[in-house]
């Protein structure tokens, strides 16, 4: 997936790193760019979701852009996707699953409840598997994420920048960050918003979806 990073490679401090700048967000993007190293963000177009996009693109508008696009998503979602990808001229990155929503739900019925066995499967399939195929082709150092404290139990006890046993350098920009911050950051800089948003692989807006667990 990605060759092994030492820490020294780059000069890192993580916990100098992460108490300098791990709560100021437009600095810890321009300090993990300026490692010039060969890095992706990764979108869900969930709520405020523009806000990471503008923010890296604008410090490197040649990031690329991973979307796992599970094929659940809302048409308020997909006309998100569309328009914040035209207005900020992403280099959109999109990875579906292996079988079509269409044919899982002919071959497996509907979307299996979070309490269903099945339920495991079916996230490691529409989400888990695309993304470690992005992971493979794509082979980055660096990946910027939207994800945010207090979103789950999980993400609150995680640091701005972290480094993943495989050597990735994890960084989360808007960990600190709270809803009235993304929002005001969208209106000044104009950026558009969706809220009909849904993903079934977590059902429950506290609940983790095992991106975040298994890399």
């Amino acid at each position: 997936m990605t060759e092994v990073m030492d820490k020294r490679d780059v000069g890192m401090d993580l916990a100098h790193i992460n108490a300098e700048l791990g709560r100021n967000a437009q600095g810890l993007v321009d300090w993990a760019v300026g490692l010039k190293q060969s890095a992706i963000i990764t979108t869900n177009f969930r709520p405020f979701e523009a806000v990471i996009l503008h923010m890296v693109t604008r410090a490197n508008a040649a990031v690329p852009v991973v979307w796992m696009d599970n094929g659940y998503n809302t048409d308020a979602t997909y006309r998100f996707a569309d328009e914040v990808t035209k207005l900020l001229k992403l280099d959109l990155h999109i990875y579906l699953p292996r079988r079509s929503r269409a044919h899982r739900k002919a071959v497996e019925g509907d979307t299996p409840a979070l309490d269903d066995p099945r339920h495991a499967v079916f996230t490691a399939e529409v989400k888990l598997e695309p993304f470690t195929r992005a992971l493979r082709e794509t082979a980055p150092k660096v990946w910027f994420t939207a994800l945010r404290a207090t979103d789950t139990a999980v993400r609150a006890q995680m640091d701005p920048v972290s480094v993943n046993p495989d050597g990735l350098i994890k960084v989360a920009p808007l960990l600190h960050w709270s809803s009235k911050d993304l929002y005001e950051y969208c209106e000044i800089h104009g950026l558009p918003n969706n809220f009909d948003y849904v993903d079934p692989t977590k059902g429950e807006d506290n609940r983790e979806c095992g991106l975040h667990l298994s890399h």
